[in-house]
């Protein structure tokens, strides 16, 4: 990939697919390439070379604005930092891409999913008012509600304590198995790497092990 200051050469020779609703940890240390790794496959970052395929389209034969549609049909977010819209409610911020889908039934779509995610009493609070747990709730329940192909995670447990990181984590392979879901995690927490069926160690920017 490339930047203001030229080529950056943080991943090398990676390769691998993923099949529907199969759990994959991407682990390594701090520095390995994990978090690019999952920001080139969200088509967020452009490689130098290389092609990732989701759903039969390679996402950098497409302009920014095709892999945008693409990106909101089909791959879920979940990030360490939430990533809420503090102005928002709850039920706002879960309706937010239902509403940019041009969906016509956000807000009931966005209750039920909220109401899954065990937070039907919460849907009219902010973000500052709900614990780190409950956050992370609100950011799965958006994640999920579009029914996405594939659930793309950056150390979704890393900012919450054990209780609250053990619940969040048994609900993320719930929805998992519920919709079916690709999911990808990039994450330093053993256990919840265990979790997954396959475990992606990556390594100075290659994959050291795949098993």
């Amino acid at each position: 990939m490339t930047d203001s200051s030229g080529t950056l050469d943080i991943l090398r020779d990676i390769s691998f697919e993923c099949d529907r609703a199969e759990t994959v940890a991407i682990v390594g240390a701090s520095g390995s390439g994990k978090s690019t790794l999952l920001s080139i496959i969200a088509g967020l970052d452009t490689p130098t070379r290389g092609r990732v395929c989701l759903a039969g389209q390679d996402l950098f034969a497409m302009d920014e604005d095709q892999r945008a549609d693409l990106r909101a049909q089909q791959i879920g977010f979940v990030f360490q930092s939430f990533q809420l819209l503090s102005n928002l409610t709850a039920l706002e911020n879960v309706m937010l891409p239902l509403e940019l889908a041009a969906r016509r039934d956000a807000r009931a779509a966005a209750k039920r999913m909220l109401e899954r995610v065990g937070l039907g009493q919460r849907l009219g609070h902010y973000p500052r008012v709900l614990s780190g747990g409950e956050q992370q709730r609100v950011a799965l329940a958006r994640a999920f509600v579009m029914q996405p192909a594939v659930l793309l995670a950056d150390e979704p447990t890393g900012s919450l304590d054990f209780a609250n990181g053990d619940a969040v984590m048994a609900l993320m392979f719930e929805l998992n198995q519920e919709h079916q879901t690709t999911l990808l995690l990039v994450t330093h927490d053993s256990t919840l790497a265990g979790r997954c069926q396959r475990r992606i160690t990556i390594e100075a920017g290659r994959v050291a092990a795949s098993e």
